[in-house]
């Protein structure tokens, strides 16, 4: 179970609050409509409930996916797997700021 915890954790840490962090950055950069902002909040209420437990069921996954989207290699809209509707805005959201960061 310390396992789970400290997996659950530090997936939190590296990948969860910094994408909370950049989704506020970036919606209030862009003035978002209201509904991309309630779209993005709702995907965050439903979706990292499941990823901190999936984190903490599978701590191999969550070590190399916070370790992945912390050096680049991986983008963080990969971790919401679409199941969710509201979440294509922010996989969208996300994608748009990494291709305008490859480019500049």
């Amino acid at each position: 179970m310390m396992i789970a915890d400290i997996a659950a954790w530090i997936f939190t840490l590296f990948v969860i609050d910094p994408l909370h962090a950049e989704m506020r950055q970036h919606l209030d950069n862009a003035n978002a409509p209201v509904e991309l902002v309630q779209q993005s909040r709702q995907c965050l209420a439903i979706e990292v409930p499941r990823l901190i437990d999936k984190a903490g069921n599978e701590p191999g996954w969550a070590t190399a996916t916070a370790i992945g989207i912390s050096i680049g290699w991986m983008s963080p809209e990969r971790v919401f797997d679409g199941a969710y509707p509201s979440c294509g805005a922010l996989r969208a959201l996300i994608s748009i700021k990494n291709t305008r960061e490859a480019e500049g």
